[in-house]
């Protein structure tokens, strides 16, 4: 039993928001889980890879660390390792900051950008896998009621 399962209360017991809170947290550790295990058995890759491949590839001029990183939600640190990684495989390159000698611009290589078609394209097939059981119409309703969640909650991105 993983830890978020052994946290989730019994039916009924708690208040809605909490068991809402759980059941978001529990879906989505379940979906994160299933993507990492792809990620690592078809590509002999991670999921933040992905995600730092999956920023740079929106913004093809490029991005500073501290932008990327707060495009990801995280430290710059953790950043910089997964960027190191990346260029040590030719997938990423960097240039100096023209604002900012001390930063760097990073940005995917051809083959980078190669690599990240593929990791997408499997990417949403195993989306598409996951809530394959879920009827159109539902999923629909999820999004809705999700995203009036996340305007609620105050995001802005």
């Amino acid at each position: 039993m993983d830890e978020l399962s052994a946290r989730e209360e019994p039916t009924g017991a708690g208040s809605p928001e909490l068991r809402l809170w759980v059941r978001l947290l529990h879906c989505a550790k379940i979906g994160e889980k299933r993507l990492r295990r792809n990620f690592e058995d078809q590509f002999d890759t991670t999921l933040p890879r992905f995600d730092v491949m999956a920023a740079l590839h929106r913004e093809p001029d490029g991005m500073s660390m501290g932008r990327l990183s707060k495009a990801l939600l995280v430290s710059n640190g953790n950043v910089t390792s997964i960027v190191r990684q990346l260029h040590t495989q030719g997938l990423i390159r960097s240039r100096p900051d023209p604002q900012d000698g001390r930063s760097a611009i990073v940005s995917l290589t051809v083959e980078g950008e190669k690599q990240f078609k593929l990791l997408a394209e499997a990417h949403h097939r195993w989306i598409a896998d996951i809530f394959s059981s879920v009827a159109p119409s539902r999923i629909d309703q999820l999004v809705e009621g999700l995203g009036e969640l996340r305007r609620l909650l105050g995001d802005k991105t």
